[in-house]
Formats: structure tokens, C-alpha cells, sequence
């Protein structure tokens, strides 16, 4: 089960802002035999690697194996609240190479030494080290991010609204992985779908208009970091924009189509990313239809 890692919401009306990092820890306290993680991290301002590393190994030695980390290049909202630079998006991209790179010497090495454009460790040592393999998911929606899911991901982490240029950014990963002596088959695909869910289409829309502001032009490159104002900007696009990114669903078949869909696109993770106004609703029929259909489908065979 995947989760947003935001300080500021993309909405400021009815929104809501807890740690990320707190849910997961007690979700798999509470859940048993689920993954958990963030989609995504960002290691640009207000997280050094170094930190997340900790927490992430500090949380595998309490429950081995029950996690991912996702990361990525991150939005305005999450770091300039809190005094941090947004720079540009090279930047951030190398930012996001030289995390991985720490985190996975901290997680494998003692009093590791590391000297990047950007961070630095100076004999750095990790006391609780995780117990498993940690995957680590890289978020890419262009494609100077695949290259570097290529060189680096266990797993690739994308949302629906990209889904015209999978198979272009599929083929520059595979090609950098190949490039760089890995195996691309063992790379995970993750896709968050957007899906809005009511009685009735219009129910359905109403939910997710609120999550306007992710159509604002360049919304992740932006500096945008009021929600205030991305929910202003957002409110000026009309419905008809909101339904080429999100999917109205009424029914269990609905749903059930889209995941088929993006299983049949090559995706082996899928994590529903739902507007209701009817939320125990939508995840009262994938427990009950959706869920065992997958699994049937797909899991047992």
C-alpha cells in the first residue's frame, strides 16, 4: 500500500496533512502481511538522505520486509513552506541520484565517506541497519528520470495522466539498464491510477474536483506552494480537462476494466488512487469484487 509524502496538500479546502512516514509505521503495526511505503519521498530540502535511510531501516528492523521507498523529484509545496530553495529540475534529479546512492552504502557499509555536488557524509554510520532488502522505486514522468530508473530503481513509480508515454519511457529504461549491466525484467512497475467513484458520473466528477490543481500546466516544476492557490488556479479548469487525467467509475466492472487495462500494459503493482465522497464505499467493493477478481486473475495462476 502506497502513500502520499506531503507537508502542504495539493488542495487547501477540506484537506488534510499528516506524516506519511508515522502512518506507515503504525499501518503495519496495525496490518499484517502488507507492504507499505511512500510514493514518494523527496530528498530535496527538508529530508537528507541520510535521515531516511535511518528511518527506513530503523522501521525493516521492526517489521522485516514490509516496505518500499519511493522517490522522486518532489513538488514546491513540500519544501519552500519550510525555508527550503526549489531549484531547478536537474538539480532535483541529481539530487535524487546522489540519495540513492547514500542510502544504499548506509544501509550496506560502515562509516561510509561520500562526497556528492550536493551531499556529503563524513564517516557516516548506521547502528540499526535494515534486516531485509529495501526496493527502492523511482517516480519518472519524462525522460531523463527513466534513464535514471534505469541505472539505479528496483522499481518504476508512475501515474495515469502519463500513461500515453509509457511505452516511450519503458524503452529508455530498459535501454539504460541494459547500458549499465541490469536486468530491466526485474524492474517493478508501479502505476498510482486516478479514479473518482460515485452513484453516478456526476457524483463521480464532483469528487474529484477538488484535484484541479494537478492540472495546472508544469504543476511539478512549478513554485507554486500555497494550496490556497493551487486550489484557485486549479478551480478554473472545466470538467472536461479534469476527465482526461481522472476516471469516473460507478460499478465493480469499471474498476476492474482499468486495472485490467494496466496490467495488460505491462504493470505489475497497482495502486488505486480514489475520489469519493463515498471513500468505505469504493474500498468495500475492491474488497469484496475487485480484489478477488485480480487475485484469481492474475496471482493464482
Amino acid at each position: 500500500m502506497a502513500i502520499s509524502d506531503h507537508f502542504h496538500p495539493w488542495f487547501h479546502t477540506g484537506a488534510a496533512g499528516g506524516s506519511a512516514w508515522t502512518w506507515i509505521a503504525a499501518a503495519a503495526a496495525s496490518v499484517p502481511d502488507m507492504r507499505f511505503g511512500p510514493m514518494v519521498v523527496t530528498p530535496i530540502g527538508r529530508y537528507h538522505p541520510a535521515i531516511i535511510a535511518q528511518s527506513f531501516a530503523t522501521m525493516d528492523e521492526m517489521f522485516p520486509g514490509r516496505f518500499f521507498l519511493g522517490l522522486g523529484t518532489g513538488e514546491a509545496m513540500n519544501e519552500v513552506p519550510l525555508g527550503c530553495a526549489w531549484p531547478r529540475f536537474e538539480e532535483r534529479l541529481e539530487r535524487v541520484k546522489e540519495s540513492v546512492e547514500i542510502i544504499r552504502a548506509l544501509w550496506s557499509e560502515d562509516f561510509v565517506k561520500y562526497k556528492g555536488r550536493y551531499y556529503s557524509l563524513s564517516g557516516a554510520n548506521l547502528y540499526t541497519k535494515p534486516r531485509t532488502s529495501i526496493p527502492i522505486y523511482l517516480a519518472a514522468n519524462g525522460p531523463k528520470a527513466a534513464a535514471l530508473v534505469g541505472q539505479y530503481a528496483d522499481g518504476y513509480v508512475t501515474i495515469s495522466p502519463t500513461l500515453t508515454r509509457f511505452k516511450e519511457l519503458w524503452s529508455i529504461i530498459e535501454r539504460t539498464a541494459k547500458d549499465t549491466g541490469r536486468d530491466p525484467a526485474k524492474i517493478r512497475k508501479h502505476i498510482e491510477l486516478f479514479v473518482c467513484y460515485g452513484a453516478d458520473y456526476d457524483e463521480a466528477v464532483k469528487a474529484a474536483r477538488k484535484w484541479k490543481s494537478g492540472l495546472i500546466p508544469d504543476v511539478f516544476n512549478s513554485r507554486i506552494y500555497d494550496p490556497r492557490e493551487l486550489e484557485k488556479r486549479g478551480s478554473k479548469y472545466p470538467d472536461s480537462e479534469l476527465a482526461k487525467a481522472w476516471t469516473a467509475v460507478t460499478s465493480k466492472e469499471e474498476i476492474v476494466k482499468i486495472a485490467d487495462d494496466a496490467i495488460a500494459m505491462g504493470f505489475n503493482e497497482i495502486e488505486f488512487h480514489c475520489a469519493s465522497a463515498d471513500e468505505e464505499g469504493f474500498l468495500e467493493v475492491c474488497r469484496k469484487d475487485v480484489l478477488p477478481y485480480l487475485v484469481a486473475e492474475y496471482m493464482k495462476k
